[in-house]
């Protein structure tokens, strides 16, 4: 009876752990997916990503407005082109269309979106043979709509500033491949957040585009929308190819171009 009772305590104070490892949310189905394929990738066909590259991202998000997703390219033999970011729920289910340079290969990139209620979050990514998709489920509730974590007056004037952070070699690469992680000073407003003063909607201002590049070779680029985060953060393996500088340059809906040089030596 003993031995029973700890094998049942022992089941249920693991289960929340595996509920949240990062495998344990595939892929549901959804309807909705059926209507927007033709709208974001049209007839082509998409094949499952098994073996090519994995998504990883959490079950139950601590914070639906920054809910990390992570693409890993397990197939080295076929280098990834561009990956479509899609959050099945969210108002404009395509947070990101990324074009991958020859350096990114294998593709390892972190970054974080917003979802605003349990979702599918997909990745549809171009590589030699086609289109192959793969993803994870998110439960996570309210992520358009929560407030910005800044005053607005003291997020415009920081719009715009940028920092580099090097993490040294990528584990299990040669001295080449490098860690790096690029944070961006930027509300992206999704269009769904009040100002909580007033209580009157924030207008959609966010980062439409971005280019990083180390010297003149492109690394990579997002055509991005309201689902990725405030303050976004890129963090991603690269092979170095000797330039002492990353170069970023964004652009936002309102016009507004940020252009800045951050030394990989991290020195202004």
């Amino acid at each position: 009876m003993k031995l029973a009772f700890a094998a049942a305590l022992s089941a249920l104070l693991c289960a929340p752990a595996l509920a949240d490892a990062p495998k344990a949310n595939p892929l549901t189905d959804s309807p909705i997916w059926s209507d927007l394929r033709a709208d974001i990738v049209g007839d082509i066909p998409i094949a499952e990503a098994a073996g090519l590259f994995e998504v990883e991202a959490p079950y139950r998000a601590n914070d639906a407005a920054t809910v990390p997703i992570t693409i890993r390219q397990t197939d080295p033999s076929r280098p990834l082109r561009g990956a479509k970011v899609v959050i099945d729920e969210n108002p404009a289910p395509v947070a990101a269309d990324f074009t991958f340079g020859p350096a990114m290969a294998p593709v390892d990139l972190e970054f974080r979106v917003r979802v605003n209620q349990y979702s599918n979050v997909r990745v549809i990514a171009e590589a030699e043979g086609g289109h192959y998709m793969t993803g994870r489920f998110v439960k996570a509730s309210g992520g358009c709509s929560a407030p910005a974590t800044r005053d607005p007056e003291q997020a415009l004037a920081a719009m715009g500033q940028m920092r580099l952070k090097h993490f040294g070699d990528a584990p299990g690469m040669s001295t080449a491949r490098r860690e790096a992680q690029i944070m961006i000073r930027h509300p992206n407003y999704s269009g769904l957040q009040r100002n909580q003063i007033t209580q009157l909607f924030i207008g959609a201002h966010f980062i439409d585009r971005l280019d990083v590049y180390q010297g003149d070779d492109l690394l990579f680029s997002m055509a991005g929308g309201i689902s990725i985060s405030e303050n976004p953060v890129f963090r991603f393996a690269y092979t170095d190819n000797g330039a002492p500088a990353l170069t970023v340059k964004a652009h936002d809906t309102e016009g507004n171009v940020f252009d800045r040089v951050l030394p990989k030596d991290g020195q202004i």
